[in-house]
C-alpha cells in the first residue's frame, strides 16, 4: 500500500522535473508511475509486479506520446529561434577580409562571421544561402553589382 504512494509522489516528481528539464519525455513517464501508483493503491501488487507494470505503462506511454506528438506537433511563433545562422539565410553581407582559397570573413550587422563562397575582394555585397557549421555560405547578390558596399544601418 505504502508503495502506491512511492509511485505517485515519483509521478508528481516527474511532472515537475519536466517542466524543468526541455522536451517532452518525463511526462509520460510521470504518466506511467501515475498509473502504477493508482493500480498499486488499489490492488495488492509485488515489488516486480510494481517494476513490472511500470515498465509497461512506460513503454506504451511513450509510444502513444510520440504518435501524438507526430501527428500534433508543437508550432513556434519564432521556428529558428535556436538557429542563429539559419535565421540569416537571405540577408546582404559585406566581405571584410577577401574571399581566397574559397573562404573569408563577413559583416552581418555589427559582427563579423566566417564565410565560405567563391573569392570576392573586400568590399563586396554578398548574400548568405546557407551555413556550415558556424560559418555562413555566401553567394554573389542576383541582378546587381557585386562590388558595390551595403549601406551601414
Amino acid at each position: 500500500m505504502a508503495s502506491g504512494w512511492i509511485w505517485l509522489i515519483a509521478a508528481v516528481l516527474l511532472a515537475i522535473a519536466e517542466l524543468i528539464v526541455p522536451g517532452v519525455f518525463l511526462i509520460w513517464l510521470g504518466a506511467a508511475a501515475l498509473v502504477t501508483g493508482a493500480i498499486a493503491l488499489a490492488v495488492p501488487l509485488t515489488v516486480p509486479l510494481e517494476l513490472a507494470l511500470f515498465a509497461l505503462t512506460a513503454g506504451v506511454a511513450v509510444v502513444a506520446g510520440r504518435s501524438v506528438m507526430s501527428r500534433l506537433p508543437i508550432l513556434s511563433d519564432d521556428p529558428l529561434l535556436n538557429e542563429r545562422t539559419a535565421r540569416l539565410i537571405g540577408r546582404r553581407v559585406t566581405v571584410v577580409e577577401p574571399m581566397t582559397g574559397g573562404e573569408g570573413r563577413v559583416r552581418v550587422g555589427d559582427s563579423i562571421w566566417s564565410a565560405i563562397g567563391a573569392d570576392a575582394p573586400a568590399g563586396t555585397l554578398l548574400e548568405v544561402i546557407g551555413a556550415d557549421g558556424g560559418r555562413l555560405i555566401v553567394a554573389p547578390v542576383d541582378g546587381q553589382d557585386s562590388t558595390a558596399v551595403e549601406p551601414r544601418r
